[in-house]
């Protein structure tokens, strides 16, 4: 396989690893084009598109040459170097129930380092250790959306952060799915874990959900004039867009509503970036800047010319993942962003784009 020639114990991507905070700057190029060397080699889509464009491993040789692939070819395309009799999940991206969904093949070596890549860098925008909080999540449980990364990226930090501790006594996630598919909450189950008067535990509350599921949250609470204390330390990682589930609101008036119903202060709100076909997630704080791991590069590329942008310009959001072993690891998304040095701002979505998940909020 080819996280066995991959050198993987360079990345800090072992499961047996887990503090990735020491990849250094200097060995990314040389590994993203040994990474690209391999996935030329094992994965048979991605080897049609590079050789399409005459851009073989022999004629790149700058991380920045290799050939990005467009995240809607996860849609009609199978990229990936995980034989189908070896496939034990698949995530597909999150949009409107109309569109077909991307594809991101998995087995039990690429979710061992998908799962390696996430909790360090993931706890790392938080206040308190993992131990401190009482998770909540505002998502359906993995059973019933097993093809959702967002789900499974919950239930991996949930595990990892003592899932079966005195702080979580029942499952954390407080979400159900109609029958149309369209993803709600269970109002009452939501409430009585988070209302810090109904709870037996006084622990900061960590709330993990998308920008709709907030919104029905919010509005529900809304509609009972209600609004919650949360103990103090309470935070709130919030993700992805509206996909038409839910009025869509600014990013600044959805937090302004989180902090006037949960009472959870702007400076507590986290944003996070990540799509189905990526290992690694972005998160943005307070500034609205989003950053990736030491293990991802982030560039801002015109459409016009295809070259990266200055700083303050926008451009299109382009993703070399190296966590991405096992399919492919530059992407090319159709998300817009500002350039802020070496992160970005989340614009929305390009136009004529279809909408999903990861990308609807405007800033």
């Amino acid at each position: 396989m080819i996280i066995s020639e991959c050198r993987v114990s360079q990345w800090h991507l072992s499961p047996a690893n887990e503090d990735l905070s020491n990849l250094p700057f200097r060995n990314f190029d040389s590994l993203a084009l040994e990474l690209f060397a391999l996935q030329f080699q094992h994965n048979p889509g991605y080897r049609k598109i590079c050789a399409a464009r005459g851009l073989t491993p022999k004629a790149v040789n700058h991380w920045q040459q290799i050939p990005a692939v467009p995240t809607s070819l996860f849609k009609e395309l199978e990229l990936t170097s995980i034989p189908a009799e070896e496939r034990t999940a698949v995530f597909h991206s999150s949009g409107t129930t109309e569109q077909k969904p991307s594809r991101h093949f998995h087995g039990p070596e690429s979710l061992a380092v998908y799962e390696a890549s996430l909790g360090t860098w993931f706890w790392s925008h938080f206040q308190s250790p993992a131990s401190h909080f009482q998770l909540i999540c505002l998502t359906p449980p993995p059973e019933q959306a097993p093809n959702s990364s967002l789900v499974h990226m919950f239930q991996t930090v949930w595990q990892k952060s003592g899932g079966a501790s005195v702080l979580a006594s029942r499952a954390p996630f407080v979400g159900l799915i109609e029958k149309d598919g369209a993803w709600t909450l269970d109002f009452e189950a939501a409430i009585s874990v988070l209302d810090n008067s109904q709870s037996a535990t006084g622990h900061p509350r960590l709330i993990l959900g998308t920008a709709f599921s907030f919104v029905h949250l919010l509005d529900h609470l809304a509609e009972r004039n209600l609004k919650l204390k949360l103990p103090a330390g309470s935070q709130v990682m919030e993700t992805g867009g509206y996909k038409n589930r839910s009025r869509s609101l600014p990013k600044a008036e959805l937090h302004a509503l989180i902090t006037e119903r949960l009472g959870v202060s702007p400076e507590n709100i986290i944003c996070e970036y990540g799509m189905s076909e990526l290992s690694s997630q972005a998160y943005a704080g307070s500034n609205g800047v989003f950053g990736f791991p030491l293990w991802v590069r982030a560039q801002i590329i015109s459409p016009e010319t295809g070259r990266e942008v200055a700083d303050g310009q926008t451009g299109l959001i382009r993703i070399f993942d190296l966590a991405n072993v096992f399919s492919v690891a530059a992407l090319q998304t159709e998300d817009l962003g500002i350039r802020r040095g070496s992160g970005f701002e989340l614009v929305g979505r390009a136009s004529l784009a279809e909408p999903r998940g990861c990308s609807l909020m405007n800033a």
